[in-house]
């Protein structure tokens, strides 16, 4: 494969956020040769999704992250992917945290990031994808902006859903980065509810001033650090809410079992793990998560895909689509194609002549 034997060492011998500038930069040179091939998979009907309203021709996504200021969401439509979730963006441009600030752990196929929601902000995001929207279906992600104390951070995030609404299909609701102070102290109950609420409020307000049938819809991201109970709590909240989907997961500060030497993981010092190492965790939150909302809210399944079989396990625990950030650098631009190509034929194996049949088997067979 020449992206793992020529393109991968060449952008693994520069430094991790060198290697991610030149990777966006190179899109447009590649995505006349992946087009025609992406087409094609995309348009098997077994693999398409109806979730939230919106229609995915596959259940592959990119997570976010990779695209945080949607500079190539053309280009990156191109490769296979039935979405894009762009961002995170915040509602004040920011720098993010000092560099470096993105690792790789090749022995454990995992990356480190505390980037801290480097963007451009919410308004410079959203005029530059109404001049470039892509043709799939485009979520983006919002978080608090660093300057913003927690006591204002439903202000923050009401700015930034403004902002992007009427460039989105789906809007997901970062509260689980561990790389933004305080942040993950929106999970809390009372916090995560008095958020939610402002954001529904604020959404029927923009519905009707707008063409929109229907609110957007919001889905929220959750940490794979929250114990059983505190899920438990969280998904109160959530269905409460109606909120409309459910991310799991985000990067965890977990650093456990892990094959690099130790002291390589301490140089790379705090942020949060994504990759192979978060994989086993992200699958068993989809299931208990699926459990608990007895499979009525759709879940995508983040952490750890790099494979069919990957995406497999988390649409057979419950996740209705999947994404992947780190699968991608390690895979390559054909990962999307390989994985979709693949589920066809794990289906077709399986006996199960759609994805939607295939959504958490393995929760309702236990």
């Amino acid at each position: 494969m020449v992206y793992r034997s020529l393109l991968r060492p060449i952008l693994f011998s520069l430094p991790p956020e060198t290697a991610h500038h030149l990777a966006l930069a190179s899109l447009s040179l590649i995505r006349p040769v992946h087009q025609l091939v992406a087409r094609q998979i995309t348009a098997n009907q077994s693999l398409r999704v109806k979730r939230f309203g919106l229609i995915f021709p596959n259940p592959v996504g990119l997570a976010a992250g990779f695209d945080k200021n949607g500079t190539a969401l053309r280009e990156l439509s191109a490769l296979g992917f039935g979405h894009i979730e762009a961002g995170t963006v915040t509602h004040h441009a920011q720098p993010g945290n000092p560099r470096p600030r993105l690792f790789r752990l090749p022995k454990d196929q995992a990356l480190i990031n505390r980037a801290g929601f480097n963007n451009d902000g919410a308004a410079a995001f959203a005029q530059r994808v109404r001049s470039s929207r892509p043709n799939i279906v485009l979520g983006v992600s919002i978080g608090k902006s660093k300057i913003t104390p927690l006591e204002n951070a439903v202000e923050d995030y009401l700015g930034s859903f403004e902002l992007v609404y009427d460039v989105a299909d789906y809007v997901a609701v970062n509260v689980s980065s561990p790389n933004t102070p305080q942040l993950r102290e929106l999970q809390q109950s009372e916090q995560l509810n008095s958020l939610l609420s402002s954001l529904q409020a604020k959404n029927l307000e923009l519905q009707q001033r707008s063409n929109r049938a229907t609110p957007m819809p919001l889905l929220v991201k959750l940490s794979p650090d929250l114990n059983t109970s505190e899920l438990e709590i969280i998904v109160d909240v959530i269905t409460r809410r109606g909120i409309d989907g459910i991310i799991a997961t985000n990067t965890t500060i977990s650093r456990d079992n892990l094959h690099s030497p130790t002291q390589e993981v301490a140089d790379c010092g705090e942020g949060g793990l994504s990759g192979l190492p978060l994989q086993v965790r992200s699958t068993q939150m989809i299931s208990e998560l699926y459990q608990q909302t007895k499979g009525r809210i759709p879940i995508i399944g983040v952490g750890g895909v790099f494979t069919a079989e990957d995406a497999w396990e988390k649409i057979s625990a419950g996740a209705s689509l999947v994404q992947l950030y780190t699968g991608f650098i390690y895979e390559g631009p054909r990962v999307a194609q390989r994985i979709n190509q693949g589920l066809v034929d794990i289906m077709t194996r399986h006996g199960f002549k759609n994805l939607d049949d295939a959504v958490g088997y393995r929760n309702a067979n236990n």
